[in-house]
Order: C-alpha cells, then sequence, then structure tokens
C-alpha cells in the first residue's frame, strides 16, 4: 500500500503586512437623517458612529480589495507572485459566480494563485484567517491573502431607522505567512443558526426578481437582541480565545473587536476587565460598521496611526449574521 508523502508546511503561521482602502466619499449622520426620523445626537449615542464611507461606481468590491490588497502585500515585502492563495470574505458582491476572489489574484498579477470567497458576514475576518493559517502550516500555500471587503451601502434600507446609520463600505487585508513562533494563536469559532432571524437579508433575491415584493433586498436585524448577544456572550468567546493562546487581559497589548457599535465595544471592554493600558480599536467612528472588513480595516488605522505598533499582542474577534463567531489573538504586522 502506498503512503502518502507529508506535507512541507510551517510550524507557525503570522500576519505579515496590513493593508485598508476606504472610499472617497464621507457619508456624515446629517445624509442619514434626510431619510429617517432621528437625530445625530441619537446615532452617536447609539452607536458611536460620526461618520462612515460610502463607495462610487468605480469603487466596486474587486477594485476596494485590489487597492488594499496591493498595501498589504507592499506591506509584507513581498510580490503578488509569491502568494498562493486568495481568501475573500464579503457579503456584497452580487455575483453568485464566478468568486470575485480570482478577478482579484488575477488583477494583483499573482501566479494563477488559488482563490476563493467564503460568506460568515462580520465574522469572515476571522474565519479567513483561520483559513490562511492552515494553509500556510500544511503547506498549501506559502504567502496567504485574506481580504475582508464590503459595499453594504448597496445593501441598506435608507429608510429602515435601525440600520439605516450603521453600514459603511471598505476593504482590509493581510498577508499571511510563515513563522518561527506561534504568531496567530487557536481560533475559538462557532455559529448559533437558532439565531439566525436577528441578522437577515430581507426577502431572498428570488423574490425580487420574480416580482413577489418591488424593494430590493437588504440587511435588517433585531437591534436589541443583537445587542444582548454580542455583550454577554461574545465576551465568553473572547475570553476562552484568551485562555487558548495563553494570555491573560494583563499581558494583551490591543483589542480589536468587530466595528459594530461602540456601545457594545465598551461593554466587552468592561467584561473582560482589559487594563486601561490595552489599546481599543474605535474605527466605527469614522468608519461605520463594514463587517468582515471592520476588522483589518481597524488594525491598519491602529498601526498606521501609532496607536498600536508591530510585535504587539492583539485580541481580534468578529461575530454576526449566522449567528456565526470567531475569535483569536495574534501578533500584530
Amino acid at each position: 500500500m502506498a503512503k502518502i508523502r507529508p506535507s512541507k508546511g510551517h510550524p507557525y503561521a503570522r500576519i505579515l503586512g496590513v493593508g485598508g482602502y476606504r472610499p472617497t466619499r464621507v457619508v456624515p449622520n446629517e445624509v442619514i437623517l434626510e431619510t429617517i426620523d432621528s437625530s445625530d445626537e441619537w446615532i452617536r449615542s447609539r452607536s458611536g458612529i460620526e461618520t462612515r464611507h460610502w463607495a462610487n461606481d468605480g469603487e466596486t468590491v474587486a477594485a476596494m480589495s485590489v487597492e488594499a490588497s496591493g498595501k498589504a502585500i507592499a506591506d509584507a515585502g513581498i510580490t503578488a507572485q509569491q502568494i498562493g492563495a486568495v481568501v475573500v470574505s464579503t457579503v456584497s458582491h452580487f455575483k453568485q459566480t464566478p468568486a470575485v476572489a480570482t478577478e482579484i489574484a488575477d488583477k494583483l498579477g499573482t501566479d494563477k494563485a488559488a482563490a476563493f470567497d467564503i460568506s460568515a458576514g462580520c465574522a469572515g475576518f476571522g474565519y479567513g484567517l483561520t483559513l490562511a493559517k492552515g494553509l500556510v502550516v500544511e503547506g498549501s500555500a506559502e504567502y496567504v491573502l485574506v481580504i475582508g471587503v464590503e459595499r453594504l451601502s448597496d445593501l441598506t434600507d435608507l429608510e429602515d431607522r435601525a440600520t439605516a446609520f450603521l453600514f459603511g463600505d471598505g476593504a482590509g487585508a493581510v498577508v499571511v505567512g510563515p513563522s518561527s513562533e506561534p504568531a496567530i494563536g487557536p481560533t475559538v469559532w462557532g455559529s448559533e443558526g437558532d439565531k439566525s432571524e436577528t441578522i437577515k437579508q430581507t426577502v431572498p433575491w428570488t423574490d425580487y426578481r420574480d416580482g413577489t415584493v418591488e424593494k430590493f433586498p437588504a440587511i435588517t436585524q433585531e437591534g436589541q437582541a443583537v445587542f444582548r448577544w454580542a455583550v454577554f456572550e461574545m465576551a465568553k468567546v473572547a475570553k476562552e480565545a484568551l485562555d487558548a493562546a495563553g494570555i491573560t487581559a494583563d499581558e494583551l497589548d490591543v483589542f480589536i473587536p468587530h466595528q459594530a457599535n461602540e456601545r457594545i465595544i465598551d461593554s466587552m471592554v468592561k467584561t473582560l476587565k482589559l487594563p486601561e493600558s490595552v489599546t481599543v480599536a474605535r474605527d466605527v467612528r469614522t468608519t461605520g460598521n463594514t463587517s468582515a472588513a471592520s476588522i483589518p480595516l481597524a488594525m491598519e488605522r491602529l498601526l498606521a496611526t501609532g496607536e498600536a505598533k508591530s510585535g504587539d499582542t492583539a485580541l481580534v474577534i468578529g461575530f454576526g449574521a449566522g449567528l456565526v463567531y470567531a475569535a483569536t489573538v495574534v501578533t500584530l504586522p
């Protein structure tokens, strides 16, 4: 009986570079208030959001991804030809097939890299990072490009008072490659499908196609239910990720949660008892909720502003529609 040769992988993997792209159009709360009965004070107090970015016609999911990825590749100090796989997490690419990852891989100039999309909502970056780590350690790719990208403005109902102010557009990317020491911890992830109705698309695409409904599908959510779940359950998941990595809250340098709502972030910081020395990402204030793109965008901004530095130990956690979640501890590039 023939024996399969063992994979020539690497003992560990790490994030080597990060890049981000925010659309040029900045949308303040005043624009949102043109279509909903609310106030700037209410939006800020409930979410922390002051502005968000919305894409123009040329800022497609692929175009934003290419911009963010180019920066991540340069930051990692490699070339596009060295990328062995491209993993794209998005819920707002409206072509069922082919995967937008294949277009991105081609436009970046990779050497026929493996390329595929995943759909894991706001936990998508964590899912992609976990897959990338596995590919590098197993030996299927030397370097993996992980992209979180959304054009949620296309899926926003501007008349829905509960969600109209939440969503923004953008792309964040990281390059994952070999490491001589552990730099991406075990992932604590999962799903709670019994709560899938709390964040969802209003109607299937087929209902719109067949004329059953006239309004284009949008994202909707049960705000209070999502808030309670995120605050109470996700703090537990974050603690599990710290434990799995062998890290205590006092040893943490940076906390980068999904940028959904600043009140959720504040509550998680309090529940986790993070010391004041821990830098907390609050990119939601000027970027809004960009789903799969929110964690890499927040990571990129913290490093660019100097609020975080290379080598810092960071806890990242994403959570959202499904309901799904993923948390891990990483060393920042």
